[in-house]
């Protein structure tokens, strides 16, 4: 029997086994497990060029599913027990090949991720981002390229939670 821990569909309790009487959030009829489905958490970065008149933005594009070929902001999920601020630093080495010196936050949204075939919640956290020095060495598994966009006028990106954020930190700019 293969159990489905998360998710909305989850159809048997995690712990026992037991079948579920309906969605999470629900408890196991048999055990008394409480199931919840709970967004997972990720770290996303807004990288600025440091121009402080028409400030731009770092976008890469998609080379990976989903939304493979669209724009979008470095980023992506925090490990177990790591933070997220941890966690876009450690995005920015990963994706950029480069160390970042993260800004203040810019705010947390709340969005999907369709993955291995199911819609999950999470938690998008981004951050204000500078790069501290070197060559941007994209991983060619991440995004197949790059490009800076004017924070004011933006192009669509690949998650809603981006285009919020990317607004958001163009007001908080005074843009």
């Amino acid at each position: 029997m293969t159990l489905r821990a998360y998710g909305p569909d989850a159809s048997f309790c995690p712990r026992c086994g037991a079948p579920l009487a309906g969605a999470p959030p629900i408890a196991c009829g048999r055990c008394g497990y409480n199931l919840f489905v709970n967004p997972r958490p990720t770290a996303c970065l807004i990288v600025l060029d440091g121009d402080p008149v028409t400030p731009r933005f770092l976008g890469l594009l998609r080379a990976a599913e989903p939304c493979s070929g669209q724009w979008a902001t470095p980023g992506g999920f925090c490990n177990g027990w790591e933070h997220p601020s941890a966690a876009a630093v450690r995005e920015g080495r990963e994706e950029l090949g480069v160390e970042v010196t993260l800004g203040d936050c810019v705010g947390m949204y709340l969005g999907s991720y369709e993955y291995q075939g199911e819609t999950l919640p999470v938690l998008d956290v981004f951050y204000f981002a500078a790069i501290d020095a070197g060559e941007i060495r994209l991983d060619p598994a991440e995004a197949s390229e790059m490009a800076w966009f004017e924070l004011a006028d933006p192009p669509k990106l690949a998650f809603e939670t981006m285009n919020e954020a990317v607004r958001a930190a163009a007001r908080q700019l005074g843009l």
